[in-house]
Order: structure tokens, then sequence, then C-alpha cells
């Protein structure tokens, strides 16, 4: 993975600015390493990629094909950090039209317990009701209203189509270890159950059981994934050098850009299965850094598909926004432009490239036409788009996050924001 940053400032930037940012990226990073930081109770995150076994994976995978084997669909009931790292990988991996493919072997994963639509609940059930299906319940508490009123519908259609003993076969829970309402109701029932580590919080925990299942489920290498985060923390964990360490760079950038006025950071992609890996992103810096009135807006565009849309107003709106651009170096399939008897469409001139060819000359097309318009930008380089190089990146964004939270003086591990729909909800319900 590289990171590349000559591009995030037109001007020069000022060396003292400069200098007083790497040292706040510095002390940030020794409170990061050294968990003595706001928060430091939600750091479990840091050494999870060292500390899961080969055991505790085993296991995962086992139960992954269990429900392989007796199911057509797995529905992840959970909303936020619970279900949103697990689909960024699955979507950034998966067939883009595996749900019509007759030939995969694969359950199709869908999710619930993410909304409070009662059109898309009641869609999905006409759906279970005429496949075979497993529920994986997502939740440390038990009482996260989306995910505990889903749960609750999905609970008792599993046991009228099935029966008692038959919906519990079918039903994992990934809940706290010791208390909570979910873990109280699986132990009653006897659910097969997962742990969610007591100091990872939600959106970091893609890389626990809360990811990992559904990962495998859907028929993903859960170990390349481990081992690509086992990779980034062993590059980033240990160097301090601001020239070399990309988290601390990645993080330096976006602050030195807050500090000159950029408000919005654009995640950018070019390949349509990577717009749920933005989602995870926008969760994850959101979540973190978007309180006490500070903090960048993390949004998100797919292109080229958005340059016909939001491109007009990245290339000549208001200068609030810097991009950080995700490219990925080799495509998976290749497709060549053929050759007609006649170059009625006037496309011959094209020939000698591959459709991921003419993308990359239209991502860098548009990083000189934004440029051009004003638009600082950071871009991040993978080779290839498979589970190693997601977990290498899913690291990094955790890692330079905590980072970047700190130089900017907040707690990146709370959301205590998150509190405040829930309290007003409940009262106009009247939840005593």
């Amino acid at each position: 993975m590289k990171l590349e940053i000559k591009y995030a400032s037109k001007e020069e930037p000022k060396q003292e600015k400069i200098d007083i940012l790497n040292q706040k990226a510095l002390l940030s990073f020794d409170l990061l390493t050294q968990k003595t930081g706001l928060g430091n109770d939600f750091l479990g995150w840091i050494d999870l990629p060292n500390e899961i076994t080969d055991i505790e994976l085993e296991d995962i995978i086992t139960v992954a094909n269990k429900i392989r084997k007796n199911s057509k669909i797995l529905v992840v009931a959970g909303i936020g950090g619970s279900y949103l790292g697990a689909r960024a990988v699955i979507e950034a991996l998966k067939n883009n039209f595996d749900y019509l493919l007759n030939t995969s072997n694969s359950p199709i994963v869908l999710y619930a317990g993410n909304t409070l639509s009662e059109d898309y609940l009641s869609d999905l059930i006409n759906i279970l009701d005429k496949k075979d299906y497993s529920l994986c319940v997502i939740s440390k508490s038990g009482t996260t209203t989306e995910t505990a009123v889903t749960f609750r519908i999905l609970r008792d259609h599993l046991e009228k189509k099935y029966g008692h003993n038959e919906a519990v076969n079918r039903t994992i829970a990934i809940t706290d270890k010791e208390r909570g309402v979910l873990k109280q109701i699986s132990d009653k029932e006897g659910y097969k159950t997962f742990v969610i580590p007591d100091d990872v919080g939600g959106r970091y925990s893609v890389l626990t059981p809360v990811g990992l299942l559904p990962i495998a489920v859907a028929g993903f290498d859960i170990k390349q994934l481990v081992n690509g985060a086992k990779q980034m923390r062993k590059e980033l964990i240990s160097n301090k050098d601001t020239n070399t360490n990309i988290a601390l760079q990645y993080a330096i950038c976006r602050n030195y850009l807050y500090s000159v006025g950029k408000s919005i950071e654009l995640m950018v992609d070019y390949q349509p299965n990577m717009i749920y890996f933005s989602e995870w992103w926008k969760q994850l810096y959101g979540e973190s850094e978007g309180k006490d009135g500070k903090g960048l807006f993390p949004a998100s565009v797919s292109n080229t598909t958005d340059l016909h849309s939001m491109g007009q107003y990245i290339q000549q709106g208001k200068r609030l926004m810097f991009e950080t651009v995700i490219h990925i170096e080799n495509a998976g399939r290749k497709i060549q432009i053929p050759q007609l008897k006649e170059d009625d469409d006037h496309l011959d001139y094209l020939l000698k490239y591959s459709l991921m060819d003419i993308n990359h000359k239209a991502e860098e097309g548009t990083r000189m036409a934004h440029l051009e318009g004003g638009v600082s930008q950071i871009k991040l380089s993978i080779d290839k788009l498979d589970a190693n190089n997601l977990g290498q990146m899913i690291y990094f964004f955790e890692f330079a996050c905590g980072i970047s939270g700190y130089m900017l003086g907040v707690n990146p591990f709370n959301q205590p924001g998150v509190e405040n729909y829930k309290s007003k909800m409940f009262t106009l319900l009247g939840r005593k």
C-alpha cells in the first residue's frame, strides 16, 4: 500500500505549521500506542490482529460452513459498526451480480436491523418465506431499538417457519461476554454465541466475529483479511518517522487541510464495489471526530458515475473539500475494447487499452482537472482488491483515525451525540 500526498496543497505549506502538526502527530501516536489517551478503555482493536488465534478463526469458519450448507441467505441484524465493516468487505470482494448467479455456493448476505422501515422489513420477510435462511444478530447490549425490534420480528418468523429447535440451530448471536439483554436471551435459548470484546467499539469491530463471521459465510478468506491487518500493524506500530509512517502522514495531511479551511473530506473510488467501504470509512471518521464542534465532514463519491452528478460541484463549487482517492492498480478481470468492421462509433483509438486502463486515464484526468479547480488530493494505492489488501486498508484507516482524533483534541472512541436521538425517541414512544 502506498500513500501519495504531493498534491495535497497547491501552495507550499508553511514549515512552521507542518512542524507543529508533526509534533502533535507524534504525541498522538504515543497516546494511542501507549494507551494513555482519552477513550483508552476502547483500544483493544490495536493489538487485535495479533491476538486472534487460529482456534478462534477455525471456530468462526466452522460455524460459517454450517450456515453455508443449510442456508441460501444469511440475515445480519445490526446497525452501524455491527454491519458496515462486514458489508464493506463482502461488497468489495463479491461478484457485482452474485445475486443473479445460480452457480454460487455461498449464501447471499442480507442486512436488517439497520433501519426502521416497515416496507424494507416486509419485503425481506417476503423473501425469507421462500428461502432457507439463518440469522446473525449483533449487539453488545441487545437494546438498540432498530436491531432489537428486527430481532424480535425475525426470531418469531424463524420459530414459525422452522419450529423452536431448528430456529435455535439457525440463530447466532454476537454480543457481550457476560451482560446485556441479548446475552441473557442467548443463554436462555441456547444460541451459538461469539463475543464482542469489551475494549472494542462497534466501528472498530470488523476484525472481530462481528465482521469475520458474515465475511466467512459469504465465502471469503478471513485469515488473509486478518493477515493483511497484521502486516499493516507491524508496519505502523513501531515506526515514529513522519516521513515513512503512512498513518502519521495521512493524519498530518488531513489535519493540515482542516486547519486551512477545508471542512469536507471526500473519499473517491473508481470501482462500484468499493461504495460500502466508503460507507464504513464515513462512520469510522464521522463518529470518531465529529464532536465538540470539530471535525471534517466525511463524504464520498463513486467515479466515474458521480463525475456526471457531483463532479460539477467538486470542479467549480465552493472550495470546501479535499479528496482522498482509492487507487486500485489491477482489475480482477479484463475486458478489451473489440475491433469492429467499421469505426462508426470512432472508438478505434481505444483498441490498445483495457477497460481498466481507460478507467485509470479517467482517474488521472479527473485528478488533473480537480487540481486545476483548487481541490487538494491524497491518494492511497493498492495493487489489487483482495482480502489481504482490504485487511491492510482497514487497519490503516483505524490507526490513522486514532491519531487524527487525538490531534484534533477529541476522544476518538466515544459517540455521546448518538444517544441524543435515542432519548428523545424513547420519550415520544412512552418508554419507561
